[in-house]
């Protein structure tokens, strides 16, 4: 009978540590694309050029918010708006697990969703979560750690209740509610799904703005403490890497982010350049040393970001890439030099270069110089189909700030290391992950 009992005590512990591993060990799940017919904003009455032009007007608005966070980044006026961005995903919160579909940012730190009672908030596809209804969830005191993370943006309410307030820039987008925690859970396309007790999270009780119609919440992926692979750092060891699909993929696939041992990317092909933190830390920063088109190199010429070394975000927000001004034009000018097609003007004003019978056009590779990083570009990351025969590169100057965009990311595996500060490119077929 002893002997009985120590064989279930051994089976039971195998099983418990095993799946406690497999947590550890990582996890991976999809990225849904903003205009992908999984999407709620999906809308089947428009072209995929009319997608296509929106997703590139939520850019230039990204990057000019990006631009206001940096220029003072004490404000508490100057998140980043997330806004309608380019990739959602799914979790849950609570016990049991409610559903969420939220935008996938690394712009932004704060998980947040809207919560009963909210007395001002904006229409959602699904129910409001409801924090009576699940075991888990508590209200953070306003000497908690994380309440200490909002710095200007949380204060103490009644009850010693920790409150936050995220503006993003312009005073009718923002979320307040309590700052909580509960269990997150994360589904998985490999397996059981990872669940992950007192996460902490916004509960929206009031909100404002259209940006956020449709989506539940925001999941941040940014730098600070706050952010969901911050929280989970003890789990997944501060990896994550996703893999993004081209826009213009007709297949079935969809894009993925991998957490923990998932995220690691490494291997042949894979080069590394440092992740170099910023103010404020929510923002991820490389340094751009150059770019070569071809064999004509231009080197970096803008002014650094705000402090020595860090001077392009790289993101998964915004689509396309912003450059210096005088360095952009010696890279259109050799582009131009090297095409030997028929320039012609972008009707709609987005890009500087393009081109008419795109299927004959020869673009040489273009190279990225990171800092120990050579990242070599195909024609699918530096060219798109902006039209039925308008054929644009997808970099455009900036005067303020610049930003390494998500067409550039495409069919490479990303990684980002945050414990060691580093970030790696893999080149992948996205579509077979």
């Amino acid at each position: 009978m002893k002997f009985l009992i120590f064989t279930l005590v051994v089976i039971f512990l195998t099983h418990f540590y095993e799946h406690s591993d497999a947590e550890i060990e990582g996890f991976t799940t999809d990225l849904i694309s903003h205009d992908s017919p999984r999407s709620p904003f999906y809308n089947p009455s428009e072209t995929k050029y009319q997608r296509l032009q929106k997703a590139f007007h939520r850019s230039i608005l990204r990057g000019n918010h990006f631009s206001a966070m940096t220029a003072s980044p004490n404000d508490i006026q100057s998140d980043v708006i997330p806004g309608r961005l380019e990739y959602l995903m799914n979790i849950s919160l609570g016990t049991p697990p409610v559903p969420m579909l939220g935008i996938a940012d690394t712009g932004s730190d704060l998980i947040w969703r809207q919560c009963l009672p909210c007395d001002n908030c904006y229409e959602q596809d699904e129910p409001l979560f409801d924090p009576e209804s699940s075991e888990t969830y508590k209200i953070l005191s306003c000497d908690n750690e994380f309440c200490g993370d909002l710095g200007q943006k949380g204060y103490c309410g009644n009850d010693n209740a920790c409150i936050y307030y995220y503006d993003y820039g312009t005073g009718d987008r923002f979320t307040m509610g309590y700052l909580s925690s509960d269990t997150l859970t994360i589904g998985s396309t490999e397996g059981d799904p990872a669940s992950f007790p007192g996460v902490a999270f916004g509960c929206a009780h009031r909100t404002g703005g259209t940006y956020f119609e449709k989506h539940v919440g925001l999941i941040g992926l940014g730098g600070g403490a706050l952010s969901l692979v911050k929280q989970l750092d003890s789990q997944v060891g501060g990896q994550f890497s996703y893999c993004l699909i081209p826009l213009s993929s007709d297949s079935t696939a969809s894009s993925k982010i991998n957490f923990g041992r998932n995220g690691v990317v490494s291997g042949s092909g894979t080069v590394s350049t440092p992740l170099i933190r910023g103010t404020p830390d929510t923002i991820y920063y490389l340094k751009l040393e150059g770019m070569s088109v071809g064999s004509t190199r231009v080197e970096f010429n803008g002014f650094s970001a705000r402090e020595e070394g860090n001077n392009i975000v790289i993101d998964s927000g915004t689509t396309i890439t912003f450059l210096p001004p005088d360095m952009y034009s010696e890279v259109e000018s050799a582009l131009a030099t090297a095409i030997s097609g028929q320039p012609t003007s972008d009707p709609n004003g987005n890009f500087r270069l393009c081109y008419s019978g795109g299927s004959n056009l020869q673009v040489p590779t273009i190279t990225v110089h990171f800092t120990g990083a050579d990242v070599q570009l195909s024609p699918l990351n530096t060219f798109i189909q902006a039209q039925e025969d308008l054929f644009c590169f997808t970099m455009i100057p900036s005067w303020d700030f610049f930003i390494f965009g998500n067409l550039a990311q495409v069919n490479f595996l990303v990684g980002y290391d945050l414990n060691n500060n580093m970030v790696s490119f893999k080149p992948t077929d996205c579509t077979k992950q």
